[in-house]
């Protein structure tokens, strides 16, 4: 399962096929360095994601 506190990288890393999720929230991290150290709940702040439907759908991609 994927929580807020996880970074971006973390995220790709084990779950690439939330890539097309991020771009479509904005959140074009994953070409960032920072993404190493980001963690989704930040991203989505920084991004003005919405963080409960951007989980839910990273959630719903890797089930």
């Amino acid at each position: 399962m994927i929580s807020k506190d996880m970074t971006i990288s973390e995220i790709l890393r084990r779950y690439p096929q939330t890539l097309p999720i991020f771009e479509r929230y904005g959140l074009d991290c994953f070409d960032c360095q920072i993404a190493d150290f980001e963690q989704l709940e930040h991203g989505a702040t920084v991004h003005k994601a919405d963080l409960k439907a951007l989980l839910e759908e990273l959630n719903k991609s890797i089930s």
